[in-house]
């Protein structure tokens, strides 16, 4: 039998290695991350994107009723995908078509225009959703023309094909929140296909956390000579587009303009790029979307989702919006031959590894306040989220554009406040100099994008507030 001294021995170490336990981080690199990313295939992409080129065109008002040609025929075959791919993960996905009678300056004639959706239905969190869009309309220079032949391979074939491929590689696992992958019509007619589908969460009382929207994808030689195969932009929106006046007075005097939960959600993306995805950085922009452009991520952002756009470094727009034809010796159109599949395979896969690091990660924290006017100290503080073993305190320079500095925070060491909230203070730090904001971290290491104070930041759905809590 062991002395008294011994068992005293024996139980200060166990306690100093619970300890040690408790204090030492969660990892940050994930193998299943690595696994969905490698599972991406360049060749299912380019077969995928084939097919939709053959159907001649895809433009909204096109044929409905051919089972080779238009959009009706197209529709239905993304379904068929859709459905092989639940058979294969047995049954896994649930497939909604929302639709909508439309009709308006650049659809005249009442048309239907529909949505295929297929669903991956969360384990433990199911409302909480992610969102994978791209858009199967296509079109050439007359945006009315519904017989010409309209191949669409990058804009937006290239999107379609990663949202199917994405698709088949992340039903492979399950995970905590829902994921959904939409294709989209009637994009180019009005942006109408991604309106619908954010009436269809609006009314799903969905709480989408991120709508990830892939419009010109595949292609890595640009009209100005630039060939890159190393960047992909991510566009997102600086201020809510459901901001009122009052939160618009606070955040002009506060800041908060460059921490929208887009502009967060774009800076989660350029942090897994290149760790999962090799040879890939993010290039953030912004901007909501391109110059006097949009697309259906738009129709997310005015429902008060984050949302944010990925396309390709180099647009060249003699693929884009044309006719097919040459003139001078130059090729107009956009045909499957400017389509790179090894880089439309690294955008796909980063967003495949994107959607399953923010389901596996816990909620952003609900009501972050901060304070500290006046004091050298910055004190945070939040609801706690279901699903968070600890938190990740960050800040960076108010010109810094990405987060620079961090703190893991375990749960043993927060403060517990009234109402049940959390709070931390960060030491000599004043909240005069950086941005701040904070992160859920899950027991295994997957974290959540950070949240920005206020309602600047919030990643909740709310209608315009009255007032608001800082």
């Amino acid at each position: 039998m062991p002395s008294k001294t011994v068992l005293i021995a024996i139980l200060l170490f166990s306690a100093g290695a619970m300890a040690a336990a408790v204090a030492a981080p969660p990892p940050i690199e994930h193998p299943a991350l690595h696994t969905i990313s490698r599972e991406i295939s360049a060749s299912r992409l380019q077969a995928t994107l084939q097919q939709l080129v053959d159907f001649g065109t895809r433009q909204t008002m096109s044929e409905t009723q051919s089972d080779h040609r238009g959009i009706g025929a197209a529709r239905r075959w993304v379904k068929v995908q859709f459905q092989d791919i639940s058979k294969a993960c047995g049954n896994c996905l649930e497939i909604v078509t929302p639709s909508k009678i439309i009709s308006g300056e650049r659809i005249p004639k009442p048309t239907k225009v529909m949505d295929i959706v297929a669903i991956l239905r969360g384990r433990s969190d199911p409302q909480r959703v992610i969102v994978m869009t791209a858009h199967l309309d296509s079109r050439v220079s007359n945006v009315m023309n519904a017989t010409a032949n309209a191949p669409g391979a990058d804009d937006d074939g290239s999107g379609v094909a990663a949202v199917i491929e994405a698709a088949r590689v992340l039903t492979h696992q399950r995970y905590p929140a829902t994921l959904v992958f939409g294709v989209d019509s009637g994009e180019e007619q009005g942006l109408y296909g991604g309106k619908i589908l954010a009436a269809y969460a609006v009314a799903k009382h969905w709480q989408v956390e991120a709508n990830l929207n892939n419009d010109i994808i595949g292609a890595i030689a640009g009209e100005n000579g630039v060939i890159d195969n190393t960047r992909v932009r991510v566009f997102s929106q600086g201020t809510k587009s459901n901001e009122t006046l009052r939160q618009a007075r606070y955040r002009n005097y506060t800041g908060g303009e460059v921490d929208s939960p887009s502009r967060n959600l774009a800076r989660f993306i350029a942090t897994l790029a290149p760790r999962y995805v090799t040879n890939l950085q993010v290039q953030m922009i912004y901007r909501t979307d391109r110059y006097g452009r949009g697309g259906d991520q738009v129709a997310f952002l005015n429902a008060g989702y984050p949302a944010i756009r990925f396309t390709e470094p180099n647009e060249n727009y003699r693929h884009q919006h044309q006719n097919l034809r040459t003139v001078n010796g130059i090729r107009y159109g956009d045909t499957i031959n400017h389509v790179n599949f090894p880089y439309l395979a690294k955008v796909t896969a980063l967003n495949a590894v994107t959607m399953a690091a923010l389901a596996r990660a816990p909620v952003p924290p609900a009501e972050l306040r901060i304070s500290g006017a006046v004091t050298p100290n910055t004190t945070l503080s939040w609801q706690p989220v279901a699903g968070a073993a600890s938190y990740l305190l960050r800040w960076r320079d108010t010109t810094a554009p990405q987060w620079q500095y961090s703190r893991w925070v375990p749960l043993s060491a927060l403060r517990h406040e009234a109402h049940g909230r959390l709070a931390y203070s960060l030491q000599n730090i004043v909240i005069d100099n950086d941005f701040f904001g904070v992160s859920s971290v899950s027991a295994d290491g997957y974290v959540s994008p950070a949240e920005f104070p206020g309602f600047a930041g919030s990643f909740r759905r709310s209608p315009p507030a009255t007032s608001v809590k800082h």
